[in-house]
């Protein structure tokens, strides 16, 4: 299986994020990457397709601010990452805000998601990965791997969160449909609901959405993710959230995800993209599902086996001693003779 990683995209190391009322050390570090390209044996520098495929997912404006925020922190006189502390509750109105601290919180919706002067450069490394990955699933291979750091799936068109800037799921999803596909859908199976993900394409019916994750009324996001959240518009039916309880184990995140490769089947999908999450695993340490390793090749059979080209981006997963051998297993069930599983 061809694997994608750009060397950029250790370059983003916030210090401290924002976590249950205090500050405490950044948990989406660059050890997470590099624990997964040794258990990987390394991955290719992808190419660079550019600003186009980011531009066609994500307001031009957002993203000139995910560029210039570092400088103007600096420039407003503050040391360190730049934070959001200040958020607009109910929408969002068109206000032509020019300080920084207001800028944060219009292109924010948590206080986790630090930017520094390497954000950018780490986060568009993340975002080729993911198109060096799609592409190479559209010129012929079964599946590819971007691992995706910064991940993506909580980044909406014009807002980061979750340690997310770009969202790369749905950047690649929209490659894929420029491409030619009429019809794409996301598999989302990180512990989290991917809610930038679903908010991108909830007005559309040409990209289905279908995520299991861990219930909202009890874990972050919080706000999107429920059950009864299926799209509107055009994007009506085409959203599928399949919230599971603390403890889920094997059988029953087994199960949901059945549930959602049958939708994805109905919807009549010819490319898949899968948001593939290792917090899910038993000792995740902001996580509270079940999953051991070996599950992770029982899962990816389930997928495989649907015979869709896919391309697989890497979300979450924090436990960083275990999550090369839990992304390993995952991806031999892609590819067992290749990663030698």
């Amino acid at each position: 299986m061809k694997r994608f990683f750009s060397p950029a995209q250790l370059a983003h190391a916030p210090a401290h994020e924002l976590h249950n009322g205090g500050f405490t050390n950044y948990a989406e570090t660059p050890a997470r990457a590099a624990a997964i390209l040794a258990a990987i044996g390394g991955a290719e520098e992808p190419a660079d397709h550019g600003d186009a495929p980011i531009l066609a997912v994500h307001d031009a404006e957002y993203v000139r601010f995910l560029r210039q925020a570092p400088a103007a922190w600096a420039a407003a006189g503050r040391s360190g990452d730049a934070i959001p502390y200040a958020f607009p509750v109910v929408g969002r109105r068109p206000l032509r805000l020019d300080r920084i601290d207001a800028q944060m919180g219009r292109y924010s919706f948590d206080a986790t998601t630090p930017i520094t002067a390497q954000t950018w450069a780490s986060a568009y490394g993340s975002a080729q990965s993911a198109l060096a990955a799609t592409h190479a699933v559209l010129a012929g291979e079964r599946a590819a791997f971007a691992l995706c750091r910064p991940p993506g799936h909580h980044a909406g068109a014009d807002y980061c969160g979750g340690y997310c800037h770009l969202n790369v799921a749905a950047i690649a999803a929209q490659a894929a449909r420029d491409a030619g596909h009429a019809r794409v859908a996301i598999l989302d199976i990180d512990y989290h609901h991917g809610n930038g993900t679903q908010d991108i394409f909830w007005h559309r019916g040409d990209v289905f959405y279908a995520s299991v994750h861990a219930d909202p009324a009890t874990d972050y996001p919080f706000y999107w993710g429920h059950a009864d959240e299926i799209g509107e518009g055009e994007g009506e039916g085409a959203t599928i959230n399949l919230p599971l309880p603390h403890g889920t184990q094997l059988a029953a995140f087994r199960a949901a995800q059945a549930t959602a490769l049958d939708a994805i089947t109905r919807f009549g999908a010819t490319f898949l993209v899968v948001s593939f999450g290792a917090d899910t695993w038993e000792g995740d340490p902001i996580s509270h599902f079940a999953l051991r390793t070996q599950d992770y090749a029982v899962l990816a059979r389930d997928i495989a086996g649907f015979g869709l080209p896919t391309t697989i981006v890497m979300e979450g997963g924090y436990a960083v001693d275990a999550l090369g051998d839990n992304v390993v297993r995952f991806l031999s069930g892609f590819d067992p003779a290749d990663l030698g599983i």
